[in-house]
Order: structure tokens, then sequence, then C-alpha cells
């Protein structure tokens, strides 16, 4: 006969409310609700809306988190000298107006968070058209940071605002395979990209990122992995497009908008990009965007061009989540 006096398992806690960090398969009682409840991951993958920003733009910077974004620049809509640097901050429900960039540009290459962000490059207003200058941000306001070797127009950004990335971009069709590399105070040349893009989008950080999509002459699907000293092609989009938006880190990303959909969203798992069924609800090129591949933002954008949208849409992916086990 077995004898169970002998089996222990582990106690079930009983708690007022649900803990505010619990771990996966995490079990717990809640005398308020009476529920027994539990921790899991849960696949989700969707849009949904978010605080609309007070300036409509598109080529935007973005930074942060999905709860603490800031976006810095961007075009207005009125014409190729028809820019901004209107900055706002995001607090995970609304934007609020912040202090405005020194130098007005779009297609910026972005990087950093919402206190500590930085802004490279574009194409700002003549006569200099593709500034060299580099701003950095904390929170409140910008200040100038080191200049560029080579001002382009619709560089990647990667990292953070002492250790960050500024790959391709150009004035000319076929894109660039320039890389530059900042450590806070000053740009170095770093290992050419395989392929010359421009408006393509990078995520992850100065040693771990990649790069996204683009414009060579035609849209590009190809993506690339960088280590901090070397460039290697990889797995590519299953749409080809440029002027996406790209968030996330370089083994966990998420691309989205842009395309012949401008919808469309694809989820990176540091191998291959899968194509997820929904997409943005507002199709839209030039997008601004922040956070993680299970959180993430994107703002603004072109609707189509010159047309520019003050909509935001907030991502949830896959992420633990709170699950009732038992009823009472």
């Amino acid at each position: 006969m077995t004898a169970y006096t002998g089996i222990q398992g582990q106690n079930i806690l009983i708690v007022s409310s649900d803990p505010s960090d619990p771990t996966e398969g995490q079990i717990w009682y809640n005398s308020t609700s009476n529920l027994l409840k539990g921790y899991q991951f849960a696949n989700i993958n969707t849009w949904s809306s978010g605080g609309n920003l007070n300036t409509a733009r598109a080529m935007g910077g973005g930074a942060g988190t999905q709860t603490a974004a800031v976006g810095f620049g961007g075009g207005l809509g009125g014409g190729p000298l028809d820019q901004t640097g209107a900055t706002e901050n995001y607090n995970g429900t609304s934007w609020t107006t912040s202090g405005t960039m020194n130098t007005i540009r779009r297609n910026i290459a972005s990087a950093g968070t919402q206190t500590a962000a930085l802004g490279a490059t574009g194409y700002g207003t003549p006569p200099n058209v593709f500034p060299t200058a580099a701003e950095e941000y904390d929170g409140t306001s910008w200040t100038a940071g080191g200049s560029l070797a080579t001002g382009r127009s619709g560089a990647a950004g990667a990292g953070i605002q002492t250790a960050a990335i500024a790959a391709g971009g150009n004035p000319g069709p076929a894109g660039s395979t320039t890389v530059e590399s900042y450590n806070g105070s000053s740009w170095t040349s770093a290992t050419s990209l395989n392929t010359a893009r421009r408006y393509g989008a990078g995520c992850g950080i100065q040693t771990a990122a990649l790069v996204v999509g683009g414009l060579n002459g035609s849209a590009l699907a190809s993506t690339e992995s960088y280590n901090g000293t070397s460039w290697t092609s990889v797995n590519s989009l299953n749409t080809a497009r440029f002027a996406l938006g790209t968030i996330g880190t370089q083994t966990l990303s998420l691309a989205f908008g842009s395309g012949p959909t401008g919808t469309a969203t694809e989820l990176w798992n540091g191998t291959s990009w899968t194509s997820n069924p929904t997409g943005l609800s507002t199709a839209r090129n030039n997008i601004g965007g922040a956070g993680t591949q299970t959180a993430g933002l994107g703002f603004g954008g072109s609707t189509p061009a010159p047309a520019v949208t003050t909509a935001t849409e907030e991502w949830t992916g896959q992420a633990l989540a709170v699950r009732t086990i038992t009823t009472s």
C-alpha cells in the first residue's frame, strides 16, 4: 500500500493580491478574488491603439520602451524641406511635448532610451542638407554630441547613447555601405555593410545589432547581423521593404510597416523571420518605433505620403501572463 504521508509538494502561497513579479510556473491563491492563479507564457502577438502624438510626423527617430519612449524629429508632410525638431515623451498612455532638437531633420539614425537618447545625421534644411551633427537627449533637452564623418539620410541606428552605430544611408538611390561607431563623444569608421542601402532600420546594441531592409534601387529584404567587428548576411525578411520600423534585440526583434501593404509585421527569433497573421491597424510607411519584441511601440508615419499621422499602436507579443486556474 502506498504511504501518502511521506509525499510532499510545494505549498501554494495564499495572498490578498497577485504578486507584482511572479515567475513562469508560479501558482498562488488570491484570497480577495477567491481564485487559484498561475503565471505562464501567452502568445498574443497583436497591435492595439495607443495615445496619439501631439505632432503628426513621418521619418522621425524613436528610442526607449513601450511605457517610456521618446519620438523626435521627422517630416511634417508639407514637402522635402518641411522638417521638425519636435520631441515628445510617451508614458504608456499619452505623449507630452518636450525640448526641441537643435538641428531640425528627418530620416534620423536613433538609439538609446527615453532619458538617454541619440539622434544622428538625417535630412535637414539647406545649406546643411545632410547634417553630420549628432545630438544627445536627457529626457528633457538636447545637447550637441560628436559629429559624424559623413552626413547621410536614412541611416539605420542601433545601440545606446554612449555606444551606438549608424549604418548605411546616402543621398543617392543606391544607398551606402558606410558604418560609423559612436563612443559617447566621437564617431569612428567601422566595418562596412555587405549590402549598400538607405532607409533600412536597425535594432540591438553596438556589439550585437541587426540592420533590416532598406532601399537599393528597389526594396530590400536582406538582413545583416553585426558582432561589433563584422557583418554577416542572415535570413531575409519575408516582405521586402524600406522606411520600416524595427525594434528589439539581435535575437528577438520585430519589423513592421512599409512594404506593399504598409501593415506587415514580422518576428525574428535569431535565425529567421516569421510573418504575423495580423499587422498594424493603420497602414503606413516611415514609421517610428521603440520597445521590444514582447512590448513594442509604433508611431507616426505616412499614410501614404505626403499625408502624415499621429497614430500610435502598442504591440503585445509573447509574454508571461496571469492565468486563472480555477474559479471560486
